[in-house]
């Protein structure tokens, strides 16, 4: 048994324009562009969703959008959602890189919300 949430929406933009992506972002939200010290890709938009992370991420690929699923186990959430369809891409430290049917991306993360144990479900 393990328990896993949706936990991060990320806006991931090419570097050259994450900086007018940030501002963009934090006017349309209403929501505060703040770096992460110690994670110069990230930029926050605190308070954009309650108990949602959003946040612009500079990437080396085309614009789009993928969650993030944060998991007490990143193994056995991993091995759900390939089961409910997705495939594995790669893996990138303790994150799992995936593609859901229809091509979407999303990352399965290790807990790190204080709001997990309140919103997180659990999977048999």
């Amino acid at each position: 048994m393990h328990r896993s949430r949706l936990s991060t929406l990320l806006i991931d933009t090419p570097p050259s324009d994450a900086g007018a992506a940030s501002a963009f972002w934090s006017a349309a939200l209403g929501a505060p562009a703040r770096p992460v010290p110690g994670e110069e890709q990230y930029t926050n938009l605190a308070g954009a969703f309650p108990e949602l992370v959003v946040a612009v991420q500079a990437v080396d690929d085309p614009p789009r959008y993928h969650l993030d699923i944060e998991t007490d186990d990143v193994e056995a959430e991993t091995a759900r959602l390939i089961g409910l369809g997705a495939v594995l891409l790669r893996q990138w430290l303790e994150c799992r890189i995936l593609q859901a049917p229809g091509g979407h991306l999303l990352c399965v993360i290790p807990q790190h919300s204080e709001s997990f144990d309140k919103l997180a479900r659990t999977w048999e």
